[in-house]
């Protein structure tokens, strides 16, 4: 992939995001990193405040525990809606010509759900892989193969 000069490169999971700008050419990819975020991994107990609910079993008369929600996907979404409500205001603020987002497929879909008009028209390319925890100079030789 060839990344121009100045781009913005954001590359994100449900628990970090990099924004990285290319201070090279298409050529020869120099990354820096701007900005970074991240959320702590917390523990079930800290992410919910309840044990799961019980139904009553109409047939038998028995109880039966409801499923629990996957607390710790919600709260990767919700980095995700976080992230792209960042990367929105950014675009307001200008500097941004071209954006190239890197994500696993699924915080990629939940990105896409929350850009703005303005930060859909800023990019220009999207990979789904989960680079965010590679070495720069791994991550600049992944997305130049691309």
């Amino acid at each position: 992939m060839r990344i121009s000069h100045d781009t913005l490169v954001l590359v994100a999971d449900g628990r970090k995001s990099l924004f990285l700008r290319n201070e090279g050419d298409e050529e020869f990819l120099n990354l820096v990193v701007e900005d970074q975020r991240a959320h702590a991994d917390l523990e079930d107990r800290d992410l919910k405040s309840d044990a799961p609910g019980r139904a009553m079993n109409v047939v038998g008369g028995g109880r039966s525990a409801m499923d629990e929600p996957n607390y710790h996907q919600m709260e990767e979404d919700r980095f995700a809606k976080d992230t792209a409500g960042l990367l929105s205001k950014r675009v307001e603020r200008g500097g941004i010509e071209q954006l190239v987002v890197v994500a696993p497929p699924r915080t990629l879909g939940e990105l896409r759900q929350h850009y703005g008009k303005a930060v859909e028209a800023k990019i220009v390319a999207e990979v789904d892989k989960d680079l965010v925890n590679h070495p720069i100079d791994q991550l600049e030789a992944v997305l130049k193969g691309v």
